[in-house]
């Protein structure tokens, strides 16, 4: 087989593949945050949304930011007393907000596969048609 051939099916494919698994990827993320039934408060970013995509995780997440700080004084987990009551409080809310932080990297992964998968399948069909056009002239 014509290595032009190879390389155009082999794009395409590998094109296929990544965008079906950039695609997969942000419906499953998206599935399993929005089956936490987390609801961005009223005095977030897109207020009464339900999270379950980016800009939603990312709302939530500065939401819990900023309430944490109010009750810890503006003071991170970091720079609270070992034996300050609420360490934990800013302890979960880091956890949380990293939880988020890394749903949105997720998505962003996701965003980048499918849109590597088109390329691939346009490179491919642009081998393709480069192949069919050589073929032509020599024929």
């Amino acid at each position: 087989m014509e290595i032009r051939k190879v390389a155009s099916i082999a794009a395409i494919v590998l094109g296929v593949l990544l965008v079906a698994a950039g695609t997969t990827t942000w419906f499953v993320v998206s599935s399993t945050l929005a089956e936490q039934r987390i609801t961005v408060p009223d005095d977030g970013c897109l207020a009464g949304r339900q999270v379950s995509g980016p800009f939603t995780a990312y709302c939530q997440a500065q939401v819990i930011q900023e309430h944490t700080l109010e009750t810890t004084d503006g003071l991170t987990y970091a720079e609270l007393d070992r034996d300050d009551p609420r360490r934990d409080l800013a302890m979960n809310s880091s956890f949380l907000q990293a939880s988020l932080f890394t749903s949105i990297v997720a998505f962003g992964v996701a965003a980048m596969a499918v849109g590597m998968g088109l390329l691939f399948i346009l490179i491919g069909l642009g081998i393709r048609d480069v192949r069919e056009q050589v073929e032509e002239l020599a024929g």
